[in-house]
């Protein structure tokens, strides 16, 4: 029996389920199992990554930045409210003129006293002449002296008549500021801020890009450990039924070898080298199950399940892995502009040119409009009044930059420099990445050669153990070459494995090469 004919029949146990594997885009349960294809692996591990999860959480902190500077073109309203208690309190008089205004009355009465002391005088005088000449004093004396009486209690009242008033303006002028409250209603609308507001809303707009563009460069780099992890079983799965296969016809050898040493045409030597020959494959046996059983496990882990879930994928029966044809020349060219990467350094470059104009705004003059409403308690709008009061403002701020020791001159000179180095950075990174596409390009090329050599190789080691098993059968060859025959076809069939698996690895590093690995199969 030719161990082609095994591997084929080993192959053909799962055929049937392909209907099933090719419109399967979401793992489902089947009994235990989970089918599952590279689409639905590729969105189950997006789903699960958590630094995708920050990404789209960053884009959306960019947006609300974005939506942020909008609002700068827009009038800004504020309250503003205050209370404020001092020690001392605001006084328009001095305390000469509160003591001067306080006696104003007595001050006069004493300017008076005088004049009623001249008086006296002066009718004590008159008396003395109408004594003289020979008229009745009594009567005068007695009239003088109610004049003077009438005259010194007037003046008293007077006195204290002013005194009083003195003192009402002394405590009409008190101001009463030692304990304040104040308040305002602000409305500021910038007119011309000498294009930092453009330039800072360009940012915004330039930073959300860039976190789109973050996300996607995340998101590939998930899509191709996926990809890898996903290739990784298939290969090694291709490879268990491969190594089972080849135990089984092995086996099957040494059983033959087994009956014909008991016949007498072959030697006990021969029989322990096809020993050794099953021991080996059994080992390769073993091997092989483990690394599949480590490869599902990564995989799991990078799809969000338990790492002890049985997992089937939809590519592990298919008989050829390498579907995907090369992307023509122009548009490789086309499609490194479509890398994340370049795209980043894009926006920073623009960033740093946005942040340029900022700082050369700080040279232009700056125009707002303001308005508002303020009240105070006391206020001054009917004299220091003990009640709110308040009164409507609307005013232009202009702002006029004169000197500043060329501090934003130097400012913008850095910027302009840092530009210029993202710039340099932007080509250089176009350029390396120019050189990943063409020697993925080249990989791709290599690959395709190789499984087409592997492919040759098969159909010359198929037709060698076939002439070897039936010359077994015929007893013209020995055991031994036939071991050699099986091990050529088996390395033959790695290989092609090994290639197929190579072709595809090598188109998903093209794929990421050109940006799009996460718009393709």
């Amino acid at each position: 029996m030719m161990i082609g004919t095994e591997f084929k029949k080993v192959k053909n146990r799962g055929r049937w389920l392909l209907p099933f594997c090719l419109f399967t885009f979401l793992p489902f349960s089947v009994g235990a199992q989970h089918l599952l294809s590279l689409d639905s692996c590729r969105a189950m591990a997006l789903r699960n990554n958590k630094q995708l999860g920050v990404a789209e959480l960053k884009q959306d902190v960019a947006h609300n930045l974005k939506r942020s500077a909008r609002t700068k073109y827009l009038p800004h309203i504020s309250a503003i409210g205050t209370y404020q208690f001092t020690s001392e309190e605001i006084s328009l008089l001095n305390d000469q003129q509160k003591l001067s205004l306080g006696n104003i009355g007595t001050t006069a009465a004493s300017g008076l006293q005088g004049i009623g002391s001249g008086l006296q005088s002066q009718l004590g005088q008159l008396g003395q002449m109408l004594g003289q000449m020979g008229l009745p004093m009594d009567a005068f004396q007695n009239m003088a002296g109610q004049m003077q009486q009438q005259f010194g209690q007037t003046l008293t009242n007077t006195a204290g008549l002013l005194n009083t008033e003195g003192q009402k303006i002394v405590d009409a002028f008190r101001t009463d500021t030692r304990n304040i409250f104040a308040g305002s209603i602000l409305l500021t609308q910038p007119i011309f801020m000498g294009g930092a507001i453009v330039a800072m809303n360009k940012v915004a707009d330039i930073n959300e890009e860039m976190m789109q563009n973050s996300a996607d460069v995340r998101r590939q780099a998930v899509i191709y450990s996926t990809d890898q992890a996903y290739w990784q079983v298939v290969s090694l799965k291709h490879k268990q039924r491969l190594a089972k296969s080849f135990l089984d016809v092995v086996k099957k050898l040494d059983s033959d070898v087994q009956k014909m040493i008991e016949e007498g045409v072959a030697t006990r030597s021969e029989g322990l080298s096809v020993s050794v020959k099953v021991n080996e494959a059994e080992m390769a046996v073993q091997k092989v199950n483990d690394g599949l059983v480590l490869s599902k496990m990564l995989l799991c882990k990078q799809i969000g399940l338990p790492i002890d879930t049985d997992i089937t994928l939809t590519d592990e029966d298919a008989e050829n892995l390498s579907v995907i044809a090369m992307r023509p020349q122009s548009l490789m060219e086309q499609g490194i502009e479509r890398r994340p990467e370049l795209k980043m350094l894009g926006n920073a470059v623009n960033i740093s040119r946005q942040a340029t104009n900022i700082l050369k705004a700080g040279n232009l003059p700056q125009v707002a409009l303001t308005g508002g409403y303020a009240i105070s308690n006391p206020n001054v709008l009917n004299g220091f009044e003990k009640k709110f009061g308040g009164f409507w403002n609307v005013g232009l701020l202009v702002r006029i930059p004169i000197w500043n020791w060329g501090d934003v001159a130097y400012k913008v000179r850095a910027s302009k420099n840092a530009t210029a180095i993202a710039n340099l950075e932007l080509d250089e990174a176009r350029e390396l990445i120019e050189l990943q596409v063409n020697q993925s390009a080249f990989k791709v090329d290599e690959a395709s050669k190789r499984l087409a050599m592997a492919q040759s190789n098969i159909e010359r080691a198929e037709e060698n153990l076939r002439v070897a098993n039936v010359g077994f059968k015929e007893g013209v060859i020995t055991p031994t070459t036939v071991m050699e025959a099986q091990t050529a076809w088996l390395q033959a069939q790695s290989q092609k494995i090994d290639a197929e698996i190579e072709v595809r690895l090598s188109q998903v590093d093209l794929q990421k090469a050109l940006g799009t690995l996460d718009t393709e199969r």
